[in-house]
């Protein structure tokens, strides 16, 4: 097992919406994953990508990814996350966490004890990786939660800005 400690997200961004809105086309028909089958030559509208990805812009920021503690959640290093700070976290929610003055990216894990207190933890999503259990003396403060992963498939990958 491999880890360092924490696993950190290392890049923060605010999102910037500018008012020129790029509208791109959605086809009508569903992209098989499987066997092809005949597509339809038409478009059916168009997607805005803000109102798509960001539900509270004064409350959205973009995380890019550096560690692949998440890759079994179909997180990777270069990803960007679309992250909502006004979305209260949830068991299973995977968020933003600052603990130790450093971010991370894990799911958050909340068991409830027989005592009725709460254990709260982040767990990462790939075996070669251990969750993060605080210490009596740390605090895990919840960023934000996940809400879309933007993955660049494109093999010829553009220089970062």
């Amino acid at each position: 097992m491999t880890s360092t400690y924490p696993l950190t997200a290392f890049e923060i961004k605010p999102v910037v919406i500018t008012t020129e809105t790029y509208h791109i086309p959605i086809a009508l028909e569903r992209v098989s994953a499987g066997f092809p089958s005949p597509a339809a030559e038409y478009m059916d509208g168009s997607i805005d990508l803000n109102k798509h990805l960001i539900k509270n812009k004064k409350s959205t920021f973009i995380v890019r990814v550096n560690s692949m503690s998440m890759r079994d959640a179909g997180i990777s290093i270069d990803d960007e996350l679309v992250v909502d700070r006004s979305v209260t976290a949830e068991c299973g929610d995977i968020v933003i966490a600052l603990i130790n003055n450093e971010f991370t990216v894990k799911t958050l894990i909340i068991e409830t004890l027989e005592s009725d207190q709460q254990k709260v933890w982040l767990r990462a999503e790939n075996p070669e990786f251990k969750s993060i259990y605080p210490r009596d003396n740390e605090d895990i403060e919840v960023w934000g939660v996940v809400t879309a992963v933007i993955k660049n498939v494109y093999k010829r990958r553009r220089k970062r800005s």
